[in-house]
């Protein structure tokens, strides 16, 4: 009797056991649902915005502006930095230059460039000073060179010229950039931390599609290309001669 109960208990609580499983699993079920959220996604930007010894005296006159992108070892909270390269360091040094320059910091040290945030400043800085909306030029080095890249694929229809220093670029999307921006391109050979064939690969495919490109290959000169590369005067000649076309 007490074993046929027992073997009557156990098979009754196995059948439980099944009929529970069974309820759980009929109750899971892959489900796709159509949802939408509204993302606000924040940037403090620090910046420093140059301008041409002629500017306030000429009050009737738009100005041209270049946007100047820093590389990755100038990112962080201390925008003093920026003036360690690029135009920012050839002004503390003496240098004058004929159209405004906007120097943005990126405040991420171990993040790429927030390019939609850059925009809003350049607009913003665009929008509430004298300046010719068809000489609006674009350069950066390193990571800003790559995040120049970016942003002439993203508004191609923002910027009259670009000059980039060995950046990591989009060669996938080179397609999208303006075909009548002219660009110009450093890079040196001895390049480690982002090799030359990054450039030449992009400005290869975009000469192939008809794109007006110049390129400067640095002999013996390493990831620090920037150092010639905004140092040429001509640069400065060649970016006053461009208007968006």
């Amino acid at each position: 009797m007490i074993g046929n109960f027992a073997l009557e208990m156990r098979t009754i609580f196995y059948i439980t056991l099944l009929f529970i499983f069974q309820s759980c699993a009929s109750q899971v079920k892959p489900t796709l649902i159509d949802a939408e959220m509204e993302t606000n996604v924040k940037e403090n930007l620090s910046y420093y915005l140059y301008f041409p010894e002629d500017y306030e005296d000429e009050p009737a006159k738009d100005f041209p502006i270049l946007l100047f992108l820093h590389g990755g070892g100038e990112s962080g909270d201390s925008l003093v930095t920026i003036k360690r390269n690029g135009p920012p360091k050839l002004i503390v040094e003496g240098k004058k230059f004929p159209f405004l320059i906007l120097a943005p910091q990126n405040p991420n040290p171990k993040k790429w460039w927030n390019t939609r945030a850059v925009k809003q400043l350049l607009d913003s800085i665009v929008n509430t000073n004298r300046i010719d909306k068809r000489r609006i030029y674009l350069t950066g080095l390193s990571r800003g060179g790559g995040a120049a890249w970016e942003m002439a694929v993203q508004y191609p229809e923002t910027f009259a010229a670009m000059a980039v220093v060995c950046g990591m670029t989009p060669l996938p999307y080179a397609s999208w950039i303006n075909k009548k921006m002219p660009m110009w391109v450093f890079h040196g050979e001895k390049d480690k931390s982002i090799p030359i064939e990054e450039s030449e690969t992009m400005v290869a495919k975009l000469q192939e599609m008809g794109y007006e490109v110049l390129f400067t290959k640095y002999p013996n000169v390493g990831h620090s290309a920037w150092i010639k590369a905004y140092e040429t005067d001509a640069l400065y000649d060649w970016f006053m001669k461009q208007e968006l076309r």
